[in-house]
């Protein structure tokens, strides 16, 4: 146990010191209000960090324990089920998905396969129907929910646009009917509970009290930086701004189901198991999630996932140069995010999923790093600064 700079506990192993520094900076220069940050490397946990406040109106301490809604980090974990599932016969990912959910077959989608649907190259990031975070969280209106989604029909050309929201449906609904059961429930019997990673996908009652405040960008101050950073140009965020605020599917696969980033702090949001964005977790939790695919698939005496599974998502399987949604160069392997190199890891193999506003799981099989990073103060950017600045603080001591 150590304290770096007075705003920061936990421990590092030596080599992983300029860890802690960036951390702690991240604090001294006023970036971050509450924060966790761990880092296993070669299946050993090397990065333990968190410090600041869980509730600034309660000068509640953020701990190792804190947990924080990480928002699109849970398709991440959605991604973690999805492969195991596959892998144990449940699917096959170059199947037509009309061969699982039989409702899925209309308006066009019959030939729509498994890869493609989670790679986001279905053409169904945007929905038609009118949605609210509200009706979808309603287990009354589940299966209103699910006809939504079997009546949408493709964008054409389906090129690859970031299925922000949708994403998390069609792997909802695709998931019970094809593997019988909720992808909540899978997840955690079969991974997050057996690795004991503090990771939820529908928070209970009884972990509410370890929950941070979210203080999410004002969406005025998020639409002024956005601005800006698109009349500068010259960057990914440009791109990304410049995409969003030109409206059309962008604006659509981004607002439908409508509701803001503050609803999935608090209940019904919390209490669901939305695979797009509502997952809570510790950066102990993520890291550990992410840990056996970053050791190829073996830990500590047992087999968590086939070596096979991780060398499929080590390539990108789809890719653009421009992201219809994002504005972005990006890429999917089987519903895990592939970067461009330099972004979190320098590591094409490397794979996992930020979440707006910054936090990270993260997992890299060539350098043998698993990461987790969570957070109140969301950032506007796409990409946090935050986040990059630790990762690359990460690999200069690798």
């Amino acid at each position: 146990m150590g304290e770096f700079n007075g705003f920061v506990q936990g421990h590092c192993a030596p080599a992983f010191e300029r860890v802690a520094r960036q951390f702690a900076l991240h604090f001294e220069t006023g970036q971050e209000v509450g924060a966790g940050l761990c880092v296993y490397h070669r299946g050993e946990m090397v990065v333990d960090l968190w410090g600041g406040l869980a509730d600034p109106d309660t000068r509640t301490p953020w701990t190792a324990d804190t947990l924080s809604v990480v928002f699109s980090v849970s398709k991440g974990l959605t991604a973690i089920a999805l492969n195991l599932a596959a892998e144990r016969g449940s699917f096959a990912w170059d199947a037509p998905v009309v061969e699982y959910w039989p409702g899925f077959g209309q308006c066009g989608k019959q030939a729509i396969t498994v890869r493609q649907l989670f790679n986001h190259q279905a053409g169904l990031a945007a929905l038609s129907t009118p949605l609210t975070l509200a009706q979808y969280c309603d287990p009354a209106q589940r299966l209103a929910m699910r006809a939504a989604l079997e009546q949408q029909a493709p964008a054409v050309p389906a090129a690859q646009a970031y299925h922000a929201l949708s994403f998390g449906m069609y792997a909802d609904h695709f998931f019970e009917l094809a593997c019988g059961e909720p992808v909540g429930a899978f997840l955690h019997r079969e991974w997050l509970d057996p690795l004991e990673a503090d990771v939820f996908m529908g928070t209970p009652a009884a972990q509410d009290h370890r929950v941070a405040t979210l203080l999410p960008v004002k969406n005025g101050a998020r639409l002024r930086q956005m601005l800006w950073a698109a009349l500068r140009g010259g960057s990914t965020e440009a791109n990304v701004a410049r995409s969003v605020l030109r409206g059309g599917l962008a604006k659509q696969a981004l607002t439908n189901p409508a509701g803001d980033m503050a609803d999935y702090n608090a209940e019904p949001a919390r209490r669901c198991c939305l695979p797009w964005a509502s997952a809570t977790a510790t950066a102990r939790g993520l890291a550990r999630a992410y840990l056996p695919w970053s050791v190829g698939g073996h830990w500590q005496g047992r087999s968590w996932v086939s070596p096979a599974t991780i060398e499929q998502v080590k390539s990108r399987q789809s890719w653009s140069a421009r992201d219809l949604v994002l504005g972005k160069a990006l890429g999917w392997s089987q519903g895990f995010v592939k970067e461009e190199a330099g972004v979190f890891s320098p590591n094409p193999e490397s794979f996992g999923h930020p979440g707006i506003g910054g936090p990270l799981g993260w997992c890299d099989p060539t350098a043998q790093l698993a990461i987790g990073y969570t957070l109140n103060r969301s950032d506007w950017r796409v990409r946090s600064p935050r986040a990059l600045a630790l990762c690359a603080a990460i690999y200069d001591c690798v």
